[in-house]
């Protein structure tokens, strides 16, 4: 700038300001330092409560608050986690992430200087426990009162996301054991009768649903085969179907046809009121006879596997499912041959999203299996090849098969 007589001369015209720039002031915006990502503090929360917490999922709430304040704050953003109840060691950090922003897994103390200053708080609600804390560090420009105020916030909000994860995780927990009890222990048919019962939660981060089965000794060497599915998933779920079948015992014991078991059935569950509707499925097995007589509740019909491996679904009246009051089951029966294993399952094991259920049922009926392979071999050959560990829905299976009797 040139001087004239020792006062320096004006610079020549520039025009008016720049938008959002006073003369004389060199900030440009709203904030002349890099806090909160240059946002002010309630459009940055704003984003927080967007960004954070989308899913129920505690691993994926602690990326998306790394990921949030990496990009609000910048520097380094890592999660320590606290020691759980009865731990005596935290676990290593869970996630670390600096710019640019690429995310990397931390299993050890990083080795270089943690970038100074740094700000840490805790990943807590209120009062509560913490449940670890959150600390960010850069080397400049200093951190503010915002910044402080975001970080607190964020980490605040992601905490309490976290507390209803694991709330849910342990009603999932609670749920999934007591269907587990549940189905894991079956009455005992009579010993002419094989059996073989499997049980498949649909994934370990789904709500556990109401799929069961049971079996029923009968008088004159009888026994009754059943499949059932509560409507809806969760706890409540799981606790109808122990109503469900504790009725269908006590129903059971007075030995009437299975239609008639049904209609029983559907009358007490209709007229509680508080219990969800239910499909199910009744096979009453004569091994003296050679028989099968079924009684459908609204429920899919099962599947008969020769000795050679064929199958065939059974061809069923289907009634109501129970608790509607309605009634109107009745029964069908076939022959049982020798060395035939019947297949009674769940909508899980052939349901595919988007699927026809004639084309998924018919999936089934064309499997040829191995042979001879009776009850356990044709559940655990079934599951396998209907992909069912990856089904999107509970599957429950129950194979039977009459008992050869040894040659005279």
């Amino acid at each position: 700038m040139a001087e004239r007589d020792g006062v320096p001369a004006p610079a020549p015209d520039a025009g008016p300001p720049a938008p959002g720039k006073r003369p004389g002031d060199g900030r440009t915006g709203e904030r002349a330092r890099a806090g909160a990502g240059e946002r002010p503090l309630p459009a940055a929360l704003d984003a927080a409560i967007a960004e954070i917490g989308t899913t129920l999922d505690e691993t994926t709430t602690c990326r998306e608050l790394i990921a949030f304040l990496t990009r609000h704050l910048g520097g380094t953003v890592t999660l320590e986690p606290a020691p759980g109840p009865g731990e005596e060691t935290s676990p290593a950090p869970l996630l670390s992430r600096s710019e640019p922003g690429r995310p990397e897994p931390v299993t050890a103390p990083a080795p270089a200087p943690t970038p100074t200053p740094t700000l840490t708080v805790p990943l807590a609600v209120d009062r509560e426990r913490p449940l670890g804390t959150v600390t960010a560090g850069r080397a400049a420009p200093p951190y503010t009162d915002e910044d402080r105020a975001l970080l607190r916030q964020a980490a605040r909000l992601a905490a309490r996301h976290i507390r209803h994860a694991r709330r849910l995780a342990a009603t999932e927990d609670t749920a999934l054991h007591l269907q587990r009890a549940l189905v894991a222990e079956p009455g005992r048919p009579h010993p002419n009768l094989e059996i073989a019962g499997r049980y498949l939660p649909a994934g370990p981060r789904t709500l556990v649903g109401g799929d069961w089965f049971e079996t029923v000794r009968l008088h004159f060497g009888r026994s009754l085969l059943v499949v059932g599915d509560v409507m809806g998933h969760g706890l409540d779920a799981a606790v109808d179907m122990n109503a469900y079948r504790s009725a269908l015992r006590e129903v059971a014991a007075t030995d009437l046809p299975p239609h008639r078991v049904l209609r029983h059935l559907d009358a007490v569950v209709a007229e509680d009121g508080a219990r969800r509707p239910a499909t199910c499925l009744l096979v009453r097995v004569d091994p003296g006879r050679g028989t099968a007589t079924f009684a459908s509740a609204g429920h899919l019909p099962p599947a008969v596997f020769a000795p050679d491996g064929t199958a065939e679904l059974v061809d069923l009246p289907v009634g109501p499912p129970l608790g509607t009051g309605v009634g109107g089951y009745d029964p069908a029966t076939r022959p049982l041959g020798q060395g035939d294993t019947l297949l009674l399952f769940t909508d899980g094991l052939v349901e595919r999203r988007g699927e026809d259920i004639d084309v998924s049922l018919a999936r089934l009926a064309g499997l040829r299996l191995p042979p001879d392979l009776g009850p356990e071999g044709v559940a655990d050959e079934v599951l396998g090849r209907l992909d069912a560990h990856r089904a999107e829905d509970d599957v429950a299976v129950l194979a039977a098969r009459v008992r050869a009797r040894p040659a005279l």
